[in-house]
């Protein structure tokens, strides 16, 4: 049962320095919270100054304890951001929640239901699943969570490749087009020890990404404790783009779920982190799991 609940503290992140509409977004809800909340709450206004701060904001703002609300007025990266910020806090009474302001607003398209500041005002807080990603580099080990899909291949590599050109919709349709003609596939160890080649390998909490696509059948309430894996094995060119080309239109359809998969790098290999890009070194163990309802949300 969801529970309703009221806020000590709300903290709102965002980019000041947003090409989009990130600070006038922000600013309306913090008026539209100060006005229509039926009961007193600290709200306050938390702009970012470089990358990563989203993560040192959110976790500062979830330790001051008690019944905390940090918001993302972002895209799915800067909500990334919040959520490992508040991850990282021991307040498990602090709860996230995130505003559309972004490129790719993949998690909030699908997991929200109603505006936000009605949703806040009506405190209905509900737990959802969280991925994490583990890296094992020996001594080096990194673990991060995802709200929405942890992607290898092509994934990242068309990721890359947007962030290095313009934006605008006949822009990155020609990024997309460029880079698949030069991808590569990728090659890893699976845990039975045989190697497999993948042109694309997404690990997912939600059934739609990259605004468009619909990677499964499975229920939107990412709380059911497992990930679907989606797989495009090794194939011509002319066969993966048929298969984006129905995952845009008609879906992919039904596909297995987990609640972990690990498999081995042979190669240095980008990943994309709900719609952040990182990199996984070559010969390290990768974990990948769902942790059951740990992240309470509203919205």
């Amino acid at each position: 049962m969801n529970a309703r609940q009221t806020f000590d503290s709300i903290s709102i992140i965002f980019n000041p320095n947003s090409t989009g509409d990130a600070p006038k977004l922000a600013k309306e809800l913090e008026e539209k919270l100060r006005e229509s909340l039926p009961y007193p709450a600290e709200v306050e206004l938390r702009p970012t100054d470089h990358a990563g701060h989203a993560v040192e904001l959110a976790r500062t703002a979830a330790d001051r304890g008690g019944k905390v609300l940090v918001i993302s007025v972002s895209g799915d990266g800067g909500y990334n951001e919040v959520v490992n910020g508040v991850m990282a806090s021991s307040n498990t009474d602090a709860v996230c929640a995130v505003l559309a302001a972004g490129n790719a607003n993949d998690h909030h398209r699908v997991i929200s239901r109603q505006p936000l500041a009605e949703a806040i005002a009506e405190g209905e807080v509900r737990r959802i699943d969280l991925l994490q990603i583990t890296v094992e580099a020996g001594t080096d080990t990194e673990s991060v969570y995802a709200h929405s899909y942890i992607g290898f291949g092509l994934t990242p590599i068309v990721a890359i490749d947007l962030e290095k050109g313009s934006k605008g919709a006949f822009k990155e349709m020609f990024t997309v087009v460029r880079t698949f003609a030069k991808f590569r596939p990728f090659e890893i160890r699976q845990k039975d020890g045989k190697r497999r080649r993948f042109d694309s390998l997404v690990f997912a909490n939600i059934s739609q990404m990259a605004k468009y696509a619909t990677l499964s059948e499975a229920d939107d309430d990412a709380s059911d404790g497992k990930f679907e894996v989606i797989t495009f094995a090794h194939q011509a060119k002319w066969r993966i783009l048929l298969r984006a080309l129905r995952a845009t239109t008609k879906g992919l359809g039904d596909q297995p779920s987990t609640d972990y998969y690990e498999f081995t790098t042979l190669k240095p290999i980008p990943y994309q982190l709900d719609g952040e890009v990182r990199s996984a070194p070559a010969n390290v163990l990768v974990k990948v799991r769902s942790v059951p309802r740990v992240l309470a949300v509203v919205g």
